[in-house]
């Protein structure tokens, strides 16, 4: 978790794909619902894990070893959605919005993180709308969540509200 959690009304929650893309999508969590579904057992760890050993302590979730574990994910797969979408040739990251917003940099702005488009486009890649058979919990992420099997926990956005087709690398 980088900023606080979001509270989240999954009835009016929409993800918008958009950018560099041939059709704009805007995707209601029963869209995605509807959509061919995967489900996936996934390790993640916090990329933060050990911080609180660091010196200065971070004020923030200070972790020991503790911020990892292991969970059952159901979601739809990412590449038939950017396929739909048709991401355009001059695109080469796409940028993930989470809804969780707070300050760094004494800048206001929502989490986001990049993906190149093959590490987009892999099997693997889903939008987990469910964990462990039920509704991802708050503090995981609901309603959807990006999920990157493999990469640090940071990577899996939570709180998707939109992905994003740039020109240029993310920064």
């Amino acid at each position: 978790t980088h900023y606080d959690i979001p509270e989240v009304d999954p009835d009016s929650w929409r993800l918008a794909v958009e950018g560099l893309v041939e059709r704009p999508l805007s995707l209601s969590l029963e869209d995605l619902r509807r959509r061919p579904a995967v489900e996936l057992a996934v390790t993640m760890e916090c990329a933060g894990n050990g911080r609180a050993r660091l010196s200065p302590r971070p004020i923030s979730q200070p972790w020991l070893t503790e911020a990892i574990g292991t969970a059952e994910w159901t979601g739809t797969p990412l590449r038939p959605l950017l396929e739909e979408a048709g991401i355009r040739d001059e695109a080469v990251e796409l940028v993930f919005a989470g809804a969780d917003r707070g300050i760094q940099g004494e800048v206001e702005q929502n989490y986001e993180r990049s993906l190149t488009l093959d590490d987009a486009m892999r099997d693997d890649v889903i939008l987990a709308y469910a964990m462990n058979g039920g509704p991802i919990p708050p503090q995981h992420g609901f309603p959807l969540r990006l999920l990157v099997p493999g990469w640090y926990g940071m990577t899996s956005v939570k709180w998707l509200t939109r992905i994003t087709a740039v020109a240029e690398p993310f920064e």
